[in-house]
Parts: structure tokens; sequence; C-alpha cells
């Protein structure tokens, strides 16, 4: 099986979760990995060169999904519109298709580079923080979405929801450290982060889909 995953902060519970239940499941010798960002991955699933991963809520009515998603209720802090010339981010389709069904103009600044844009005082509109204000609704960002091996991919997703993973202080400095941020940095930013899709975030992501299909 070959999973796609996302390589941005916003999904390091997650992978922190799967590198677990993966050795307890037996499944370590059969899984494979892909890392890349969110356009690329969309990419691989269509093309069929992965099984599942997460992909961009906006392509996701394609596919079989789960309850997983990335989620940003209120504000998410990486998905940033920044004053200038229009300009979308090539490692995104969701945030700038949000930009758009919000009628903002700027430059589109997704996943950890928008962190730690943020985080060095970089100013710019959070895109989660706008559909709430327009909507009142957290926003789905992404999704976990498959082609194959739907039993397996169905009961990661529901383990997964069950309860908070605790990411180790080694894993903390490492992935901060990388991105020249702080662990404490990147505890803060996590807990912006919603996974389970409740009530609220599939309605979410049927108006925001309802929307998109106008631009």
């Amino acid at each position: 099986m070959i999973f796609g995953s996302i390589s941005y902060l916003n999904l390091l519970p997650f992978q922190v979760f799967m590198k677990r239940y993966i050795q307890h499941s037996g499944m370590k010798m059969g899984m494979a990995y892909r890392k890349n960002v969110p356009s690329q991955i969309n990419k691989a699933l269509k093309k069929r060169e992965i099984d599942a991963g997460f992909i961009s809520s906006i392509t996701s009515t394609s596919y079989n999904c789960t309850n997983l998603g990335i989620i940003g209720n209120k504000a998410v802090y990486s998905v940033l519109l920044r004053e200038g010339k229009n300009k979308p981010d090539k490692e995104s389709e969701s945030s700038n298709a949000l930009a758009k069904v919000l009628n903002l103009q700027g430059e589109v600044l997704i996943g950890d580079k928008a962190l730690k844009y943020y985080l060095e005082g970089g100013q710019g509109i959070d895109l989660a923080t706008a559909w709430y204000q327009e909507t009142g609704l957290p926003f789905v960002f992404g999704r976990l979405c498959f082609t194959s091996h739907e039993k397996f991919i169905q009961k990661v997703a529901k383990n997964f929801i069950k309860k908070p993973i605790k990411i180790p202080q080694y894993i903390l400095k490492w992935e901060a450290q990388k991105r020249d941020i702080t662990p404490a940095q990147l505890t803060w930013y996590l807990k912006h982060i919603e996974y389970n899709m409740n009530h609220k975030s599939k309605k979410s992501l049927k108006l925001f889909l309802k929307k998109s299909k106008n631009i």
C-alpha cells in the first residue's frame, strides 16, 4: 500500500500516530509513503500512484473519503493571504479556491512557510478566519481519501480520532528545529488544527464546494 502524506506540520500528530499504528498492526513491511505538498498528492491519487492520502478538500468529491480532515476553526495561522498582486500558491488547491470564493485579492501562502511568516510578524488575512466571519463555520482544507484498502483506511481514521496523540518531546524539538521555530510555537500551532469532521465541518465543506462551482 502506498500512502500519500502532506509534508506540513499540521499532519505531524497523524504521522506520529501512523508510525505507531503500523508497527502494532503488522503492516510495516507492506506500507510505503510518498510525502509531498497537497497539489502533488492530489495528482498522485488521481493517477493512482498512491492508494490513499490527505488531499485538498476541493478535489475530494471524486473519491471515497473518511471523516478525517485538516480543519481550521476560526483561525489556522498557516493559510494566509498577504497584500500584493493576485498570486495562487502552487502547493495549494483548496486555499486558492477559498480566496476566490471569499472575493479576496492578494497572494495566497500556505503550509509551514506561511506559519513561519506569521510567527515572524508577517501581516496577512487568515483565510480560515475570513471564512468563519462569513459563515460561522470551520473550514475543511483537506480530507483523508482513498481508492483502495477501504477497510484499513477507515479503521485508521477511526482509531486516530479516538484520542489525542501525544507527540514526544524529541520529535517536537526535531521538527521545530527543521523549520526554525520553537517547540512551544509548534505546540501552540497544533492546538488550532482539528481533524474530526463533525456536523459543522461537513456543512461547511458542502457550502464551500457549492460556492466554488461559481468561481
